[in-house]
């Protein structure tokens, strides 16, 4: 998420640790000091960031064509763990797109519908 943002000059790391400095009551907080090495790295804390930012989307699958390359997608995994990626142009056969994540290595796949959907967003809002 980090990279893929740089590449378009946005900041993640910057805009994170900045808007947290300015509304720290608006991010959940881990330990008492902001840490602008690896809070930007946070599922948790980017989804604040985008949902205050960015727009926040309907998680159905119901209308494939409303997913747009670039929408953040967020899951819960099996073991609790916030997951997220990033939509891209490329479609399944029911029309759902392919997202790039990391876990374990980055890869991009067919895998919308293979955890929890918890949240889609876009940035910056279009």
């Amino acid at each position: 998420i980090i990279r893929a943002l740089r590449s378009v000059g946005k900041d993640l790391q910057v805009l994170i640790h900045e808007d947290m400095k300015r509304n720290p009551r608006a991010y959940p907080r881990r330990g008492k000091r902001l840490d602008r090495n690896i809070d930007h790295r946070r599922v948790a804390n980017q989804v604040r960031f985008f949902a205050r930012h960015g727009r926040k989307l309907p998680i159905e699958l119901t209308n494939p064509e409303d997913w747009k390359p670039g929408d953040f997608v967020v899951w819960k995994l099996p073991g609790g763990l916030d997951h997220i990626g990033i939509a891209t142009d490329r479609r399944n056969s029911a029309g759902l797109p392919y997202v790039i994540h990391n876990l374990r290595q980055v890869s991009e796949e067919d895998i919308v519908k293979n955890w929890k959907l918890v949240g889609r967003y876009r940035y910056p809002a279009r």
